[in-house]
């Protein structure tokens, strides 16, 4: 499997935020969305950055609510970790266990084509195992 089965399965839309929007409406953007993340893009192709709830938290610990009035560039994460359609799904649950991260961006060609959670990787993981559950049991049952 691969993400671009994963995308395939779940859609490719992306919520995006531009950098120059305030905390405030990025909070309300996730809370809307139901969302962990925002992608950080002025055109809404480019990866310029990504806002988790995890960037906010730590900033309202640090700073109290008056990070909602801060811009979303002097949050989010500058250093990307992005994936493409090609990428296994094995490939991406190392790389997110590793780097400790729940969001990656899918770019293809330099263009923002989807984005993928680690409950995205969680479920087509579980789906993986009931399929061959099924195909085990039938092949018992057949037998």
């Amino acid at each position: 499997m691969n993400v671009e089965f994963i995308l395939r399965n779940k859609g490719r839309s992306v919520f995006t935020i531009g950098p120059d929007a305030k905390i405030a409406a990025a909070v309300a953007l996730l809370r809307r969305h139901d969302i962990g993340a925002l992608v950080v893009s002025k055109d809404g192709r480019s990866v310029d950055g990504i806002l988790s709830e995890r960037d906010i938290v730590h900033a309202l610990a640090d700073n109290g609510d008056r990070v909602l009035s801060l811009d979303v560039a002097q949050l989010m994460s500058r250093r990307v970790i992005t994936c493409k359609l090609s990428d296994s799904v094995a490939d991406l649950m190392a790389l997110m266990t590793d780097r400790r991260i729940r969001h990656l961006p899918v770019v293809e060609g330099g263009v923002l084509a989807g984005i993928i959670s680690i409950g995205d990787v969680v479920k087509n993981r579980l789906d993986e195992v009931e399929s061959e559950a099924t195909s085990m049991r039938e092949f018992i049952a057949g037998a």
